[in-house]
């Protein structure tokens, strides 16, 4: 295979491989279907009324008539929908109706500017602030992108952009894809999705994970190949193969019959020795954790409360958040739930609890440093889970996101038992809290390793930008270091310590945690079934020395190429790396 030199449409060559950074391990082939854009408009260019150049009037009741309708059609659109894709859909209807945006635009019109012009403007200058904001705020200029597209289009009267009819399988390509057009997409003519921008945090790769569709973002100039040029997606490789050869087909076609096996094992996750090694999933919604239980997850690793926080204009009562943790304890019926008390704010910021503006959000008041500010957040959250507890008999483990310090896990830990939850953790995403593991394992019952958030800041680097994806691997010798000292801290104190970030979703990494002394891997429920044939393919001993392989290497390929030549023919058949 050749990388090659970016295409015009129509004139990619077969054999032509284009890279990016996948989402999951499957794989797709199908013909490409190319999401619509708006068309170009002149800026200047008035709206029309009757034929005839529009008043200040009739295009402010044009404008805010077409937001209007976006907003309505959003929600319409969001309540047919279920879960993330309803959650997701929810935000952006609430964005095409926030009143900053419209009047502030408005206002341009009012004073004579043009529709197009005004709206582009104003639209910029939020999407500046977003995009400085970073995180949460910075995935969701897309979906500001999105609304301003389809606020254009019905005020000028033109066709919605967004994705075509497909009237067969196809991959869907995009520039990037707002959520409201992943959620509109006809899931039986879908074979995959890629995308040009995009990370593989943002919505577009959450939705496609939760839709089980291959998914590959930061793909440079896959947008350029013509509708209907087949192409081979694999989302493991990271590539998308024009006109693939039987080869590349059969491979992927023996991949997917190879998870279709494995996913037939539903045996508890354990080395080949016998070693207990907890496979878990990891769920956002109360729905989600009924469609996890008849699976083989042993339990849920990662319960992200926010989801039921992020979009409302009001807190949650005690009684609503009861309800839902209710729900998910009872779905699993009686198997582990770790249930991850609020991570908003500053980047992912709650209506009902705004912080100041801040310069660098992503090191601002979030997590549980909520509490410094707003401590009955907390309080109630703790208070619901606990009645939750009471009313299904099942006890959750609890655990809470940005704790730096030892003092701030013993906080934490008595606030929680104070409301009479017995298994009481912390999240190690920040260096400070790895180097000072044991400290904190002293004051709580368990810890988890989010390694999403424990790489950005091990590494300075903004998980949201994909052209730093290098930096962000997971296989940097730098973070394994943290991760191996949280493990060590855990065996000598003999508290468990899982992994919840998604490096555990990688069968190669999950040997290398196992190896670490990680005691539990959480991760989305498709990717089970090949980490617990990865680790059950291996002994305890192995697995040990696999990891101190990887961590002796002085790179994040290297660190990969190592785990990889270690690993016996037949698994790397099996597992398609």
């Amino acid at each position: 295979m050749t990388t090659p030199t970016p295409a015009r449409p129509g004139t990619a060559r077969a054999g032509d491989v284009l890279h990016g950074v996948g989402v999951g391990r499957r794989g797709a082939v199908g013909p490409v279907a190319r999401v619509h854009a708006l068309p170009t408009l002149d800026p200047e260019a008035p709206l029309l009324v009757d034929g005839r150049p529009a008043t200040p009037e009739q295009a402010h009741a044009a404008l805010e008539r077409a937001f209007d309708e976006v907003a309505a059609a959003l929600t319409e659109q969001a309540e047919r929908a279920t879960d993330t894709v309803r959650e997701v859909l929810a935000a952006t209807a609430q964005m095409a109706a926030d009143r900053a945006l419209r009047t502030q635009t408005l206002a341009r019109v009012d004073a004579g500017e043009p529709v197009v012009r005004a709206l582009d403007a104003v639209v910029g200058q939020f999407a500046t602030m977003f995009v400085a904001a970073g995180g949460y705020l910075a995935e969701r200029v897309t979906d500001l992108r999105s609304v301003r597209d389809r606020v254009v289009a019905r005020a000028l009267g033109l066709p919605a952009p967004g994705v075509p009819e497909l009237r067969e399988p196809s991959v869907v390509v995009a520039v990037d894809l707002a959520p409201a057009d992943t959620a509109a997409l006809d899931l039986d003519h879908v074979l995959a999705i890629v995308t040009e921008q995009g990370g593989p945090t943002g919505h577009t790769a959450i939705i496609a994970g939760q839709l089980g569709l291959p998914c590959l973002v930061r793909v440079a100039g896959v947008t350029e190949l013509a509708d209907g040029t087949v192409v081979a997606v694999d989302a493991a490789s990271g590539t998308v193969v024009v006109d693939p050869d039987d080869d590349v087909r059969s491979e992927l076609e023996a991949r997917s019959r190879a998870e279709h096996a494995l996913a037939a094992d539903t045996a508890p996750g354990a080395t080949r020795d016998g070693h207990p090694v907890a496979l878990l999933a990891n769920i956002g919604t109360a729905a989600d954790a009924e469609r996890v239980a008849p699976g083989a997850a042993q339990g849920v690793g990662l319960f992200r409360t926010e989801v039921l926080f992020l979009e409302r204009s009001t807190e949650p009562t005690v009684a609503e958040q009861a309800q839902t943790y209710g729900r998910a304890l009872t779905a699993l019926g009686g198997r582990k739930v770790v249930v991850r008390t609020l991570d908003a704010g500053a980047d992912k910021p709650l209506a009902f609890a705004t912080q100041p503006d801040e310069e660098n959000p992503a090191l601002g008041v979030r997590g549980f440093r909520l509490v410094r500010s707003n401590p009955d957040l907390v309080e109630h959250q703790l208070e619901a889970l606990a009645r939750a507890q009471a009313e299904t008999g099942v006890e959750p483990w609890v655990m809470a996101p940005m704790v730096a310090t030892p003092d701030e896990a013993r906080d934490f830990a008595s606030r929680a038992r104070a409301h009479g939850l017995t298994t009481v953790g912390v999240m190690v995403e920040v260096p400070a809290a790895a180097l000072r593991a044991r400290e904190i394992l002293a004051e709580v019952d368990f810890v988890s390793l989010g390694t999403n958030d424990l790489a950005q800041y091990t590494m300075a680097t903004d998980r949201l930008r994909g052209e730093l994806a290098d930096l962000l691997d997971p296989w940097q010798p730098a973070v394994l270091e943290l991760v191996a000292a949280t493990a060590r801290a855990g065996t000598a104190l003999g508290k468990p310590v899982g992994v919840c970030g998604e490096s555990a979703s990688d069968p190669l990494m999950a040997l290398v945690l196992v190896g670490l002394g990680v005691t539990s891997l959480s991760m989305a429920p498709s990717a089970i079934p090949a980490v617990r044939y990865a680790v059950r393919a291996h002994t305890a001993d192995q697995c040990a020395a696999i990891a101190a392989a990887a961590l002796g290497a002085g790179s994040a390929q290297s660190a990969r190429a190592t785990v990889l030549a270690q690993l016996d023919p037949g698994v790397r058949v099996t597992l398609g790396v």
